[in-house]
């Protein structure tokens, strides 16, 4: 995605470009199709199509929903692979299982059909269908909606989810393990999360689809310390590379996220909330979260300045300062500096 010199770089998810070798769909084209197939199931009118459209229509949603390989889905067990109380499926063969969240307007509309007439007699073998019959189902349907042939296929709809995934945020490590990868092209430093990880982070990607975060720097990790009084709390947390943040949030607060010394936890800091200092420097007075990191860039204006850096850990951190600040720090891209922000400025939110 290509940046003029003037234009920030948001985030590390708005970036990344994907191959021309990797046949995916955007969401307009994800939404058209599943708007075909939610039209193909309606038409139906004998109670023999309407129950053989509702499999297919169904399968198509968790193919498209999971990312999961189209073998993977056709030999679910519906009895045991679905956890509808949870909203996840477990896909996979067995010790070799991974559990992946759905949307929960989906998972009540998949319980609705089980629990059925529709399913009596399909049950445990609910997805087992012929292979070859639901690919030419995909074809039709994307034929009806403008779509190639070569794009119209359950692969496709795998490579869609991960971009779709990576676009919403959601680590790499994580994709690869919701999909049950062995290799993407997409990056090459990959870090391990536990299926507790996984499974939160993707829910806070699922929440952040519908409402999205002004902030500019976000941390995800776990809870390692709390200290509280009867009027406000203390939070420590470390992420996942090592990096140690603390909040100041109020006791209520705490309460009511349930916070506990290993809670999976994202930390939000917005950028008008961030000092920089050079490093070295002993001048961000009393902010307790100081983070070393090395200037990717510098952008200027007459009013405002963004200054972005990159911590060890390849996190990338924004802050905005002051043209007239930036201007007397001189700061180039390569040099050390301190990122200095209040544990009253972190803004925390609970994913488990």
């Amino acid at each position: 995605m290509p940046k003029t010199a003037m234009t920030p770089r948001h985030c590390q998810r708005e970036l990344f470009s994907v191959s021309d070798e990797v046949s995916h769909l955007d969401a307009r084209q994800i939404q058209a199709l599943a708007e075909a197939f939610a039209a193909w199931r309606r038409s139906a009118r004998r109670p023999d199509s309407v129950r053989a459209r509702e499999r297919i229509g169904l399968t198509f949603l968790l193919l498209r929903h999971t990312g999961a390989r189209l073998g993977e889905v056709l030999a679910l067990d519906d009895r045991t692979a679905l956890d509808m109380q949870r909203c996840v499926v477990h896909l996979g063969l067995k010790g070799n299982t991974r559990e992946v969240p759905l949307p929960e307007d989906f998972c009540s509309e998949l319980h609705r059909v089980l629990e059925s007439p529709m399913a009596c007699g399909l049950r445990g073998h609910f997805f087992h269908l012929d292979a070859g019959y639901l690919r030419r189902i995909c074809y039709e349907r994307g034929k009806e909606c403008g779509l190639p042939r070569e794009l119209a296929n359950p692969r496709v709809l795998r490579n869609s989810r991960v971009v779709e995934m990576l676009r919403a945020g959601v680590p790499l490590a994580v994709v690869k393990s919701v999909l049950g990868q062995t290799s993407l092209d997409f990056a090459s430093d990959l870090q391990h999360f536990t299926q507790g990880d996984v499974t939160a982070i993707v829910r806070l990607a699922q929440a952040d689809m519908r409402t999205r975060s002004s902030a500019r720097n976000a941390f995800i990790g776990h809870v390692t310390g709390l200290d509280t009084d009867t009027v406000m709390a203390g939070v420590s947390m470390e992420s996942r590379s090592g990096i140690a943040i603390h909040a100041a949030i109020t006791a209520d607060s705490m309460h009511t996220m349930r916070l506990e010394v290993g809670t999976p936890i994202v930390a939000t800091v917005k950028a008008p909330l961030v000092n920089v200092m050079r490093a070295g420097q002993t001048l961000c007075g009393s902010a307790r979260n100081r983070l070393t990191a090395t200037v990717l860039r510098v952008l200027d204006s007459p009013v405002i300045a963004e200054i972005a850096g990159r911590l060890h850990d390849g996190t990338e951190v924004c802050a905005l300062v002051s043209s007239q600040s930036a201007r007397d720090m001189a700061l180039q891209p390569g040099e050390d500096v301190v990122f200095c922000f209040k544990s009253l400025s972190v803004v925390l939110n609970s994913i488990r």
